[in-house]
């Protein structure tokens, strides 16, 4: 996710919002990034279908706004079927080509599938997709005071992308992989001072 690109703020620093809570530039004064921000990001993400999803969602915002994203999350939940991946694996995204509420990319759609099929050979090594991308939460995480002080990507999300690939997957970038590990948990880059930092539970 690339929510720099919904920057109010370009000095990139916290902003209190009129609740009293501190909020990084993207999230502080559209109400769909707020509540976002607010019952979601951030927060861990650690099923298989919860996981499936986040990687779809991110696959389909290369190029886009995360906004536009989340504008069509409903749509892309009822085309997948709640993004179960044993129902996506065996589907055919012809009919979706049309599907004026959803992103009418065929290399996103049919990754929506095959990613799909990469999630249940996953299984077959004794894990799942959310597991597995949970073994790559690295040792530390950033505590970046600004949103210029956001990595983009890591040695770890780079080794993520390069293991997926090799496992059939696509759309997994190092720095979509980033985005993922930042979406759900496996990373704390809240800046420093938002009411959100330090709240996941994972990083003490």
């Amino acid at each position: 996710m690339n929510e720099t690109d919904q920057l109010p703020d370009t000095a990139g620093w916290p902003v209190v919002g009129e609740d009293g809570r501190a909020r990084p530039p993207w999230a502080a004064t559209d109400p769909l990034l707020r509540d976002y921000y607010d019952a979601e990001w951030g927060d861990p993400v650690r099923d298989e279908r919860g996981m499936f999803e986040r990687v779809c969602l991110e696959g389909f915002q290369v190029g886009l706004s995360w906004r536009l994203i989340l504008q069509k999350r409903d749509a892309f939940r009822d085309a997948f079927a709640n993004f179960d991946p044993e129902v996506v694996a065996g589907m055919s995204i012809e009919h979706l080509l049309d599907d004026d509420t959803l992103i009418r990319n065929r290399r996103k759609l049919q990754a929506a599938v095959t990613n799909a099929k990469a999630t249940l050979a996953l299984r077959e090594e004794g894990t799942h997709l959310g597991e597995f991308i949970w073994s790559y939460k690295p040792e530390t995480t950033p505590a970046p005071r600004t949103m210029a002080e956001v990595p983009t990507q890591s040695d770890e999300s780079a080794q993520l992308a390069k293991d997926l690939k090799k496992r059939g997957f696509t759309f997994v970038g190092p720095v979509t992989m980033y985005a993922l590990m930042e979406s759900t948990g496996i990373l704390d880059t809240n800046l420093i001072g938002t009411w959100k930092r330090g709240r996941s539970g994972v990083w003490d």
